[in-house]
């Protein structure tokens, strides 16, 4: 990280909660979901045509092809299946994007499928092929010393290192299951003293209380938290008045 601090902020958008006006004046870059937890043709477009107005960087946000259960379980899908999936997801994305004249900036996983390529070689090769499947300088937003972060790199993809501004970490760097009441953090001054020192000292403290080191080039606030528009105006305005640059 440079020496002034900077920041790019995130959300994961296109999920049916319909905010996304609201939080687009907020963001450097969205996660678009592309069918397979939710999202369709129509809610493509129209949040493709929100981020081009915004100037906000787009990404697909892909997940197992589980609408039922959002993408929040593991799905038993071949290797094979799992990869014609993703490809198709992102694909109608950049059918829509390609309408609207943008460019697909990055890919990041959404739910189980993201949280299982953290740790599962096999998932993340998968999530990789299909990235590589697509322009060479498409990215891939991921967790900090995840093993789809580490296999990225051999692969020549960049990665964009992701911190979460509204979840609380264990000490091995995984959330802190949605099923724990102290999964979620919804306190707008809660969220900034965490983000800022994920920014400041590249530190967070665990749900056991331990500090440990996190690096993050992109925070992420999700879509579906209850007050996410308030946290991310919050957040914008007073990391701008703590010298924190968003990108």
């Amino acid at each position: 990280m440079s020496s002034k601090l900077e920041i790019d902020i995130n959300a994961d958008v296109g999920e049916g909660i319909g905010n996304e006006a609201n939080m687009m004046p907020y963001l450097s870059s969205c996660n678009i979901a592309c069918g397979g937890h939710a999202g369709n043709f129509e809610t493509m477009k129209s949040v493709v045509k929100l981020a081009k107005a915004h100037q906000v960087k787009i990404g697909a946000h892909p997940s197992f092809p589980d609408k039922e259960n959002f993408g929040r379980i593991n799905m038993k899908l071949s290797l094979e299946e799992l990869f014609d999936s993703l490809k198709s997801q992102v694909e109608d994305l950049t059918t829509v994007l390609k309408s609207e004249n943008v460019e697909i900036h990055h890919i990041k996983p959404h739910g189980a499928l993201y949280n299982l390529a953290t740790k599962d070689s096999e998932t993340a090769k998968v999530i990789l092929k299909v990235i590589k499947s697509f322009s060479s300088s498409v990215k891939l937003y991921a967790p900090y010393k995840s093993v789809i972060a580490e296999l990225a790199k051999h692969e020549n993809i960049e990665v964009v290192f992701e911190g979460f501004a509204d979840r609380n970490y264990n000490q091995d760097l995984s959330l802190v299951s949605r099923q724990n009441k102290d999964a979620l953090i919804t306190e707008k001054e809660a969220v900034l003293k965490h983000v800022f020192k994920m920014i400041s000292e590249q530190k967070i403290n665990t749900i056991t209380g331990v500090e440990v080191e996190l690096f993050a080039d992109t925070i992420c606030v999700h879509g579906d938290t209850e007050n996410a528009q308030n946290i991310l105006e919050y957040l914008y305005h007073n990391l701008e008045l703590n010298n924190v640059r968003i990108l």
